[in-house]
């Protein structure tokens, strides 16, 4: 009895005040996160059910959802392999110049997206020092959907990057060297012990890739040419109508945008779940 009483009487010396700080949590998140999404949905059903489908099946706005989905799906895949190979640089190499290279990672972070956007259509613009040569070979980046999918890419590499990087830090080397020691080539190593391990890290890093470039604007906006029905993205079109006083038509779209990111990133976490489950057995 005395050490229930003592183990009761750590945890409160140890998490002191929890009452006080839950409703502290609960109300900072009401106020950020729940009262707002509310307002969003509130304001859409102010919308009779014919008019809601108007807005957010036109054509010109199911043409920006495939760009902005598709282009933040393949920006984040893309991060998935290139992310998971500099993770894994970083990690098992040494270099001259890694912590350069390491600081490099983080620099879409800092970067203002505005910035970030200036400058991809600088460099990829039929006259920019990338773009003049792509062009020569009849690739066109600047103000197309490519463009786009350049820009996602760019804002989501740290997202993949940092997820796996601890993770491969803490992978244990023993059972990499007992896998060699069986006879196992590198690759059968590669492919049977270290990838399940970090699988559910590729998951989250492309969730979080993907949550981001699907409601990025800033740094598309300049790349992109915002050309209706060919490289107008979704954000730019909720804009558009808050612009002509649309609001409720705007309200509409962000919870189309809002119920499809919530539903893949569902079942991702479904997913992610899973494989750990797997990798537990």
């Amino acid at each position: 009895m005395n050490t229930i009483v003592q183990s009761r009487s750590s945890a409160n010396r140890v998490i002191p005040g929890f009452g006080l700080s839950l409703g502290f949590t609960l109300f900072y998140l009401a106020l950020l996160v729940l009262i707002p999404l509310s307002a969003l949905f509130l304001k859409t059903f102010t919308m009779s059910w014919d008019a809601f489908w108007t807005a957010v099946t036109s054509e010109r706005v199911m043409a920006s959802y495939r760009l902005s989905f598709g282009a933040a799906l393949l920006g984040a895949a893309i991060n998935v392999v290139f992310g998971g190979i500099v993770a894994w640089v970083l990690v098992r190499y040494t270099f001259p110049g890694k912590r350069f290279v390491d600081a490099l990672v983080d620099l879409p972070f800092a970067l203002p997206t505005a910035v970030a956007g200036i400058t991809l259509t600088a460099l990829y613009s039929s006259n920019g020092w990338i773009g003049q040569y792509l062009e020569k070979v009849g690739i066109k980046v600047a103000f197309t959907p490519l463009g786009v999918v350049i820009a996602l890419t760019f804002i989501g590499l740290p997202f993949v990057v940092r997820t796996v990087q601890p993770v491969l830090e803490d992978t244990e080397r023993e059972l990499e060297e007992a896998a060699a020691s069986l006879g196992a080539s590198p690759w059968q190593t590669f492919v049977r012990v270290i990838l399940p391990s970090i699988v559910p890290a590729l998951l989250t890093g492309f969730a979080l890739a993907f949550a981001r470039a699907a409601g990025e604007y800033g740094s598309v906006i300049f790349i992109a040419g915002n050309m209706p029905m060919v490289s107008e993205i979704t954000p730019l079109f909720i804009i558009t109508k808050l612009e002509q006083y649309d609001y409720t038509g705007a309200t509409a779209i962000a919870v189309v945008m809002l119920l499809a990111s919530f539903v893949l990133l569902l079942a991702i976490n479904l997913l992610q779940a899973w494989t750990r489950k797997r990798a537990g057995k």
